[in-house]
């Protein structure tokens, strides 16, 4: 362990925090001054001229996003869709609060070519992509299109930065970032005020802003991570891709599943042209009666995520390489033995 000093945090038991900031505000000034720096310091976001707010973790700001641009006043409800394979929280989140301003309409080609104007749309693009790892665009365009870019994993360790992120409202996770996913610390970048000023009312009815402790916890993290360069991004990228060279030896002896392909891009971050190293493999189970790709690795005493969560079919299954390292050295033992009990294998 390293750092432990620069980025612990304690607060008294008697120091007691009200609900907001100086100015009302339930954003520490603070904590938004040190984002913008970290976000020029990777260049993985535009951040001039851009509003930002905080949420209970990238969930909470996708939500407040979607109620933010969906239209009010109208018959009918703004459709959400994403292109498959998605990240099963857009639809059950949509879903589940069963709001009369969006519903979840499924996967974004499907819309790409109607010209239906009465429908307001919002389309969610994952890049990188959470399951597959891929670098994805905008499909559905239109006049009243409206795009909120997921980028949770557009940090080094995980994918080349071909360019700082220019969209309309982007969102972004501490738990991607550090790995502090129970932090529940979220923010979004956004280019419009009035859209900016909807998501805060959203925060504000919903939670009364963000915990006061979640944003110290974060000010005392992204502080260490700039004090030290690019030392956590160094590690972090070495571990991923030492993990994807291992992956990808295994699975490349394998005749029955296969791993998404993923194209080298050039990195501003690094200068240099890299691998993907994204923090989940997307598996495809290649034989005829491997229908349920789920089944075929439990046998082999592997967990994964179904397809079908992610709207593909049941061939595919998700499996998290951000594990501890004896997790991870104990997926790749078994995939191995997976891999040595099929008819005609190569052998290493």
């Amino acid at each position: 362990m390293q750092h432990l000093a620069s980025s612990a945090l304690v607060v008294a038991g008697w120091h007691r925090l009200s609900y907001s900031y100086n100015h009302n505000t339930f954003i520490s000034p603070e904590l938004e001054k040190l984002i913008r720096k970290l976000h020029t310091v990777v260049g993985n976001a535009v951040i001039e001229n851009r509003f930002i707010v905080f949420g209970a973790g990238s969930t909470q700001v996708l939500n407040a996003a979607a109620y933010a641009l969906s239209l009010e006043n109208t018959s009918s409800p703004a459709g959400i869709v994403a292109s498959v394979p998605y990240y099963p929280l857009y639809k059950q989140q949509a879903e589940y609060f069963n709001s009369e301003r969006f519903k979840f309409l499924g996967d974004a080609y499907t819309w790409r070519n109607r010209s239906d104007a009465s429908t307001n749309m919002i389309e969610i693009v994952n890049s990188p992509n959470n399951p597959d790892g891929q670098l994805k665009k905008a499909i559905v365009h239109g006049p009243i299109v409206k795009t909120i870019y997921d980028h949770a994993y557009y940090w080094p360790h995980f994918t080349p930065i071909p360019a700082p992120a220019d969209g309309d409202l982007m969102v972004f996770t501490l738990s991607k970032l550090t790995g502090h996913a129970g932090s529940r610390f979220g923010w979004a970048v956004i280019k419009d005020e009035t859209v900016f000023n909807r998501m805060l009312t959203h925060m504000q009815l919903n939670s009364i802003g963000i915990s006061k402790d979640s944003q110290l916890r974060a000010f005392k993290l992204l502080n260490a991570v700039l004090e030290e360069g690019n030392e956590i991004f160094d590690f972090a990228y070495l571990t991923m891709k030492t993990r994807w060279e291992r992956l990808i030896k295994t699975l490349s002896l394998s005749k029955r599943i296969s791993l998404q392909k993923l194209n080298p891009q050039y990195c501003t971050f690094y200068n240099k042209v890299r691998e993907l190293s994204p923090a989940y493999a997307w598996l495809k189970c290649e034989r005829e009666e491997d229908k349920d790709c789920y089944a075929v690795l439990k046998a082999a005493n592997i967990i994964g995520r179904q397809g079908n969560l992610f709207g593909a079919d049941n061939r595919h299954v998700r499996l998290s390489l951000v594990k501890s390292q004896d997790d991870f050295d104990i997926l790749i033992e078994r995939l191995h033995k997976l891999v040595a009990e099929e008819d005609g294998a190569q052998t290493m």
